[in-house]
């Protein structure tokens, strides 16, 4: 049983692999803010010392040695952590352990030193996770006693793998069943769970369905921000022994909020109301991680008056703030002028700098260079291809000058199949929209017009083109977007075969074959491609690894 006013902080902060400093600054602070407001536990997410995912500066003993030191700062007696017990994520060093040699573990300090360490025991190795490459396994699950109360902390994966909820199991243990069984009065969770589209529900529906079975309080702190291609939404939460939600902190913002396992009671935000609104701040969270993690301050964006250019410029002023935006018109010899009307619009709209640097004479002198060597050859592709060379030339030339990243705006659609140009449109620091299919940028671009029209509404009307030959759309090289996106999920992210989703949606099996096919030829091209940011289950990034030289066909 719960003693009375055990008042647990849920701190959903936003950590920067390698930030020491930083990190321990935001734990201080939290932990300050938790300590006037009557708390004596605070809770933070996974790898918080050092930020998550560290990656491969966890092979460096100097990055393990800095972490070490900052736990062993925050765990010394002062007066911003006087009478308060913490929960903090860290990778341990396991002494004399064969290699990988670490833990991903967390420490629990009160009264000025650190009480007791937990070690995480599901280590996943599916799609974006590798974690046996850096962590062992605890092979046993110790429950803490801290002040009367019983604590079973588990690390984000062990939560994963209860028996009467996931109808296939990846494990053979449920670190969760034992911490119960050796009296957990409460189950504390860290983690740094990755956001995708419909995870927070599920989520909830799992730690809803782990209080009741167990018949204890569940309490989860995840990291919220972006960091490289992955966006964590926090959407940290507690629930009470009969599944009833107790606290519930906001989604893709820091926040810190008080749950009372005593009472029952705690701090319940408002919460998005659809997932095209979370997919949205989402892409607005890590970009605005991304380019100011990386240094930046400022972006620039290709600007060709259609809905790709226009969501990402709508989502960079969100992001980043109008004066940071650059968007740059680039007609050429196809431009249409409803096209550049329209980027002057959206860019008086949302307050951006718009500069309109013509391509055409640049594209007939590239013509002239290479005359001689394709006499007699009739133009195609190539001379395509050249004006979206010319264009992410320019580009690149703005952000060396100005050091303003490049964000590029092809979608997921068009990734997937290669309708895109390498070292033209896909030039960039980060490519925003990437893991987003074309009819889903139509949501989301819908829903950045919300509550004031940002977006011109000729740009939602108009057919798609690239514009780089005579009355060119994209459907001249492309199944219409809706049928293309539903091809796609089944065959990217649910690894269907073409005859299943062919048949499934009454397709021409040629058809899904030709689209499949594309996929796989394209891989290349995507190797190359700036990072993207992960909405969807399968992104085209770290989390889907094929290889490039390869003769497998569907």
């Amino acid at each position: 049983m719960a003693l009375p006013h055990t008042r647990i902080a849920l701190a959903q902060v936003n950590p920067t692999v390698g930030d020491f400093a930083g990190n321990g600054a935001r734990i201080r602070q939290a932990t300050e803010r938790a300590r006037a407001a009557g708390a004596n536990l605070v809770v933070f997410p996974e790898l918080c010392l050092s930020g998550y995912p560290p990656r491969d500066f966890l092979d460096l003993p100097e990055f393990v040695d800095r972490s070490r030191t900052l736990l062993a700062e925050l765990a010394a007696p002062a007066e911003w952590s006087k009478g308060m017990a913490l929960a903090l994520g860290f990778p341990e060093a396991a002494e004399g352990a064969p290699p990988p040699g670490l833990y991903n573990a967390v420490a629990l300090i009160s009264a000025g030193r650190v009480r007791a360490v937990g070690r995480k025991s599901l280590l996943p190795t599916y799609d974006v996770f590798d974690e046996t490459r850096y962590f062992q396994p605890a092979l046993v699950q110790h429950a803490f006693l801290l002040d009367g109360e019983t604590l079973g902390v588990t690390i984000c994966e062990d939560i994963w793998n209860d028996k009467t909820f996931w109808t296939q199991r990846l494990y053979a243990r449920d670190p969760v069943t034992e911490l119960v069984g050796k009296g957990s009065s409460i189950i504390l969770n860290i983690s740094s769970s990755p956001y995708t589209m419909d995870k927070r529900a599920i989520r909830q529906d799992m730690l809803r369905a782990m209080a009741k079975r167990h018949q204890v309080p569940v309490v989860y702190v995840n990291q919220v921000g972006g960091n490289d291609s992955l966006v964590f939404d926090g959407s940290s939460v507690a629930f009470l022994p009969d599944g009833r939600l107790a606290a519930l902190a906001k989604s893709f913002e820091e926040d810190l909020i008080f749950f009372d396992s005593a009472s029952g009671t705690g701090d319940v935000r408002p919460q998005m109301s659809d997932e095209i609104e979370a997919a949205y701040q989402a892409l607005v969270l890590g970009t605005r991680d991304y380019v100011r993690k990386c240094g930046f301050r400022k972006v620039v964006i290709g600007l060709s008056g259609g809905v790709d250019s226009a969501l990402v410029a709508t989502i960079a002023a969100d992001a980043l703030g109008p004066e940071n935006v650059t968007g740059i018109s680039m007609p050429g010899p196809f431009s249409s002028e409803g096209s550049i009307t329209d980027a002057k619009c959206l860019s008086k709209h949302l307050g951006i700098k718009l500069l309109t640097l013509p391509i055409g004479d640049t594209f007939e002198s590239y013509r002239r260079a290479l005359a001689d060597i394709f006499t007699g050859l009739p133009s195609d592709v190539t001379e395509e291809n050249l004006q979206a060379r010319i264009r992410g030339n320019l580009l690149m030339a703005f952000s060396n000058k100005f050091g303003a990243l490049v964000l590029s705006t092809g979608n997921k659609s068009e990734m997937a199949v290669g309708y895109c140009t390498l070292y033209g449109d896909m030039a960039g620091g980060l490519a925003v929209i990437s893991d987003v299919p074309k009819t889903m940028v139509y949501e989301l671009a819908r829903y950045a017009n919300k509550p004031v029209q940002r977006i011109p509404e000729a740009i939602f009307t108009k057919a798609p083109s690239a514009e780089l030959r005579p009355n060119q759309t994209d459907q001249d090289s492309l199944p219409p977007y809706d049928v293309l996106d539903r091809i796609l999920k089944s065959y990217v992210e649910d690894l269907r075969s073409p005859e299943e989703i062919a048949q499934h949606y009454d397709f021409s099996l040629e058809l899904v074959q030709s689209v499949a096919r594309q996929v796989d030829r394209n891989e290349y091209k995507r190797k190359q491609a700036p990072p993207g940011l992960k909405i969807t289950s399968k992104a085209f990034s770290v989390g889907r690894r094929f290889p490039l030289a390869q003769k497998f066909s569907v």
